[in-house]
């Protein structure tokens, strides 16, 4: 069935941004340079498809999930979707495990006898 993919993808991606808006990790804490992150990355990942398009490593497969559009050869229209939520998504773990961290360090040393057992 066309367009699974994407489906799933912009599902995904609706998950992570109710996870960022509930604990305010990314977007809802810094939008301006999550967007630019965002925008960074996936940019950075697009050149690195293209030159693996040029070099014969990378080739997209037939696939009935797929809407069946080609932005450039080997490059389907869901790449760019994908690309921008892998690296939502990376920022947005990345910001929950530095929180995480840092409860745990406040936790430490807010309770010395906890820390020391």
């Amino acid at each position: 069935m066309p367009g699974i993919y994407l489906a799933a993808i912009l599902a995904s991606t609706v998950g992570v941004l109710l996870i960022d808006r509930r604990w305010r990790l990314a977007a809802w804490a810094a939008r301006g340079r999550t967007l630019a992150a965002v925008g960074i990355g996936t940019a950075f990942f697009l050149v690195w498809d293209a030159v693996g398009i040029a070099t014969g490593v990378f080739v997209k497969g037939d696939s009935p999930l797929l809407l069946g559009i080609d932005l450039a050869p080997h490059l389907p229209l869901e790449e760019p979707f994908f690309l921008a939520f892998l690296s939502y998504l990376a920022l947005v773990a990345w910001a929950g495990a530095q929180r995480m961290l840092e409860r745990r360090r406040t936790d430490a040393a807010a309770s010395p006898s906890e820390a020391a057992r």
